[in-house]
């Protein structure tokens, strides 16, 4: 069969791609000439490292992990950049740096040292940033780029502990925050701590927190029912997943507190509706703080007002 003379070199093409890949053109950057630029710019930046040029060594370094990502030399160019921005103390840029190395060679030998680095310094960023906020002062690093930073350690190695301990440090890094909006996603990192890790060594820390936030924000102001039910409810299921952890003694006596806040607000409660002259509500409300007072001077209070209005 005569083939016409324009389609001869397209079946050519379409042969050659059947042939062995040793005939096929190399990978861009791992082809000789790229691998050799690697390796010189690589001793350039290890001469710089001895001469005390340490950003000199950063930059050729960053150069060959961005423009040679698949050369011989990239993985290791990408890890050393990485530990100079950890020395000079540049957070930011070394977990960066860590980062894209963990993104793109999970088969080098440095992978686990690189999770192992870049764990422990967003965790040291974040105990600094926990421990300046409770002081009051201004920390260096934002909560939004630490919890940015924690999520990333906690998604590259999910079913780890140094996930579930990322999980934790994301609360107590909002819960420094200070103020509702902080609880609230503080709660949020608590709760998702409890459901995705509910065998680590955080979670019971992480639940008993939860009430613990809520009962706070319920002294700052916000002491509608429901805020101290949620959190009698979550300080309840603390003691029930966790009855040997080493706060349930202050878990039960919190719970008794919110009990007697109860017992505070029904009795107030009574006394706004005998002010207001509606005596079947006040007697209600009476009644129901010497049902669950038993004793004490409420109980009496409320048996001398419930005798005072008569039936």
């Amino acid at each position: 069969m005569r083939f016409p003379r324009l389609v001869l070199p397209a079946m050519a093409v379409i042969l050659a791609s059947c042939g062995d890949d040793a005939d096929l053109p190399p990978l861009v950057g791992r082809s000789a000439p790229n691998n050799e630029r690697a390796e010189a710019m690589f001793s350039q930046a290890q001469s710089a490292e001895r001469d005390g040029k340490r950003s000199k060594a950063i930059k050729l370094y960053d150069t060959i992990g961005d423009e040679m990502p698949v050369s011989t030399r990239a993985p290791e160019a990408r890890f050393r950049q990485g530990e100079l921005l950890e020395q000079e103390g540049d957070v930011r840029k070394a977990f960066d740096a860590y980062q894209e190395f963990i993104s793109r060679y999970n088969n080098s030998n440095l992978y686990e040292k690189a999770l192992s680095r870049q764990a422990a310094m967003a965790q040291s960023a974040a105990d600094g940033h926990v421990k300046t906020s409770f002081l009051g002062l201004k920390a260096s690093i934002s909560n939004e780029k630490i919890a940015e930073m924690l999520g990333k350690v906690r998604s590259n190695a999910p079913r780890s502990s140094t996930a579930a301990k990322a999980q934790f440090t994301i609360g107590e890094v909002w819960e420094s925050q200070g103020n509702s909006s902080g609880s609230a996603k503080a709660i949020a990192a608590y709760r998702e701590l409890v459901i995705e890790y509910p065998d680590s060594k955080e979670a019971p820390e992480g639940q008993f927190r939860i009430g613990k936030i809520l009962l706070d924000e319920a002294r700052r102001g916000n002491q509608d029912q429901a805020n101290l039910d949620r959190a009698r409810e979550s300080l309840q299921d603390y003691v029930r997943q966790y009855p040997g952890h080493h706060r349930v003694g202050e878990a039960r006596k919190l719970m008794s507190n919110i009990g007697g806040q109860d017992i505070q607000r029904s009795y107030e409660i009574a006394e706004f509706y005998e002010r207001k002259g509606d005596h079947g509500s006040a007697r209600f409300y009476y009644e129901e703080v010497v049902n669950k007072a038993k004793s004490g001077a409420l109980h009496d209070k409320a048996k001398a007002r419930l005798a005072a209005l008569g039936n």
